[in-house]
């Protein structure tokens, strides 16, 4: 159920990739817990995709088959409906821009996007979640990953659909909300607009894993304080309403031992890995800012989407169930917008 807030009512959303890791906790069960604990909308992952086609066919379905996707998309269509639950968004869609032209990596994206696109059309969603890509060996150039990001934003507006770009705080080029609006602005398509994301700004500009005190030491902490809240001012400022299409909330647990600054086995950067396990509900043993982020953004004048993507790994030890995990967000949602 929408939130009110200054007399406006603020929708929301929990993303089904956040909740429920058994194979027991198909995506139905997933559906309706989200709808039970009160939310209007869910992101949906494509990881939740495969498992609900392999709930259905007994085998999980290769993710290039998008005849097949498309097929289960359109089922799970039908169980978002039964929910009375809105498909706000398809992700999370990864290393798309920046690839030389001609290569091999290009031609793969662009095919990439073009069955996300149908699979989105499939499951009733107009918006694909697409990440700052944190792939080695592509283009730090403005104009190269600005003009890509338009030219999938053409092939999506062509089928009515629309993009939400988000920083990735561990990407290769783009980490921070300010690279990904120098894109958006560059770019300049009406159907191109931001996904923020409280973990990856304050994850990337205020906090790391990677040190023992859990917080950025390049500076002073009193220089630490005034960077991020001239960001902050700087978000609120500049950043019209109207280009962000929704905000992902969640907290951090300060890594104790702080993780190694340095990849993993699978090439995977180390708030990369911070962020796959270790992100918890907002009012639930994390450290992060994610108040002072989420003021920033309504200063902004957005009333738009607010989604729940948590991914915390000490969560089946904390919650009995995912109907009480889900409460536990909705509850923590209605905090924050009351703070």
């Amino acid at each position: 159920m929408p939130i009110e807030y200054q007399h406006t009512k603020i929708p929301t959303c929990y993303a089904t990739c956040s909740i429920g890791h058994k194979e027991s906790q198909t995506l139905p069960l997933k559906f309706k817990a989200i709808a039970d604990a009160g939310f209007d909308a869910v992101e949906l992952s494509m990881p939740d995709i495969l498992s609900y086609g392999k709930m259905l066919h007994g085998e999980e379905p290769d993710p290039r088959d998008y005849d097949a996707l498309v097929d289960i998309g359109k089922a799970i269509r039908t169980q978002a409906r039964e929910h009375n639950l809105i498909i706000l968004m398809l992700q999370p869609f990864a290393n798309f821009e920046g690839w030389p032209k001609g290569s091999e990596e290009r031609r793969d994206a662009f095919e990439r996007a073009e069955g996300w696109m149908r699979i989105m059309e499939a499951v009733g969603t107009d918006m694909l979640q697409v990440g700052s890509s944190d792939a080695p060996g592509i283009s730090s150039s403005l104009d190269d990953l600005a003009g890509d990001l338009a030219e999938l934003a053409d092939l999506c507006a062509a089928r009515g659909q629309r993009i939400a770009y988000e920083n990735w705080c561990w990407a290769t080029h783009s980490p921070n909300w300010r690279d990904v609006w120098r894109i958006v602005e560059k770019a300049d398509r009406p159907n191109l607009g931001l996904c923020l994301d409280t973990f990856q700004s304050a994850g990337g500009e205020w906090a790391d894993p990677t040190s023992k005190s859990g917080m950025l030491e390049d500076v002073s902490r009193d220089k630490l304080e005034a960077r991020w809240k001239r960001s902050l001012a700087d978000l609120s400022e500049t950043v019209p309403p109207e280009k962000i299409h929704l905000l992902q909330i969640s907290d951090a647990y300060k890594m104790d031992p702080p993780l190694e600054a340095k990849t993993d086995g699978e090439g995977l950067r180390s708030r990369g890995q911070w962020s796959h396990d270790h992100r918890p509900l907002p009012y639930d043993g994390g450290y992060l800012p994610v108040q002072e982020f989420l003021n920033a953004v309504l200063k902004t004048g957005f009333r738009g989407w607010l989604s729940m993507e948590v991914f915390d790994g000490r969560a089946s030890k904390k919650y009995s169930d995912m109907l009480e995990f889900g409460k536990k967000g909705m509850s923590s949602l209605e905090k924050l917008l009351q703070s």
